[in-house]
């Protein structure tokens, strides 16, 4: 038989090729790949729920709803098993790329658009519940990870970024056939949000809703950057700067003398399995994570520190400093908002 001819002639390209490409002439579409199969859970989902509307969507370079826009955008990547590939080598991760990650986001993004579809966040009982759907966004959040006042769907407590975002977790926490909230949030304060989407959206959910534009906003044919471009971007937004204060923490679980071998080699060899295991444990994006783990292991070859205990036990103790470090770093208010 002869070999199947690939759809784009990019396919085959390497990634520094396929970086100076544009993203306007990647050519994509939704329809036909992964992205429709979960697309069309999310209807399912909905009309089992009694909602009416159902969110257009399109491809972008990131996951957003627009305001006043009754639909999703889906990043362009999702669409190709090639483009994945891309994400990850740049990103370390792909968002959405597993079926369960990306209905959580998919959700999520429903609550806004259905808050849009309805302009429910006009409603005085939404203000009371979830505050003020035009309060200025903020570039970053400080979580409190252990309050009941909110849902936990997405990581990093993401409830807690903004009015809107708490009303679009709270849904998408409603909408999902699987999270049995009546029982999980009945002790919560929570509860209250919870209660209050399942009433509105029996009462708004059979209608036509009044705002039913198929705006698309940033679709990709718009979009003129080049993926190398897209990436710096987006690598500069997730990344933190060097807090430098590791030296102290670094000291103690190596040492200036010690004859285990040299700790930048060290932390090079647990580098892939640490990013993995901190963003499991925190939720915390792998690329921000792994930035920390560069700057560690820049730090301990400038002061020539080597191993000085069990390699497991040395592992447990960057694994611990990591987690701290990266949970101060949250607590310090500087997680991105995102979505």
């Amino acid at each position: 038989m002869p070999a199947v001819r690939p759809k784009h002639a990019w396919e085959s390209f390497s990634d520094a090729r396929l970086l100076d490409m544009r993203l306007c002439d990647l050519n994509l579409d939704y329809r036909g790949s992964q992205v429709e199969g979960v697309v069309e859970q999310l209807y399912t989902e909905l009309k089992k729920t009694g909602v009416r509307a159902r969110p257009h969507v399109w491809l972008s370079d990131e996951w957003f709803t627009p305001d006043h826009v009754p639909g999703i955008a889906i990043p362009f990547y999702l669409a190709h098993p090639r483009l994945r590939e891309l994400e990850q080598h740049q990103m370390l991760e792909v968002e959405g790329g597993t079926h369960d990650w990306c209905m959580r986001i998919l959700r999520h993004e429903a609550g806004h658009a259905l808050d849009n579809a309805h302009r429910l966040h006009r409603r005085a009982q939404y203000r009371e519940l979830f505050g003020s759907f035009h309060a200025p966004y903020p570039d970053s959040y400080k979580p409190r990870p252990y309050t009941k006042r909110f849902v936990i769907h997405l990581d990093m407590w993401y409830a807690q970024a903004h009015p809107a975002e708490d009303f679009a977790e709270t849904f998408a926490v409603w909408l999902n056939p699987n999270s049995r909230w009546e029982e999980q949030y009945a002790s919560w304060p929570a509860i209250r949000k919870l209660t209050y989407v399942d009433q509105v959206m029996s009462e708004v959910g059979p209608l036509a809703p009044p705002v039913n534009n198929r705006r698309r906003p940033h679709p990709m044919r718009s979009l003129r950057h080049t993926l190398r471009e897209h990436y710096e971007r987006k690598k500069k937004f997730y990344c933190r700067d060097s807090p430098g204060f590791y030296d102290r923490d670094l000291r103690r679980i190596f040492a200036e003398n010690g004859g285990g071998g040299e700790a930048g080699a060290f932390l090079e060899s647990i580098r892939d399995e640490a990013r993995m295991m901190i963003s499991r444990w925190t939720g915390a994006s792998q690329l921000t994570i792994d930035r920390t783990l560069a700057d560690m292991v820049k730090r301990v070859r400038f002061l020539r520190l080597a191993l000085c205990k069990p390699r497991e036990q040395a592992k447990v103790d960057v694994m611990m400093m990591l987690a701290v470090q990266t949970m101060n770093f949250v607590n310090d208010g500087k997680h991105r908002v995102a979505l």
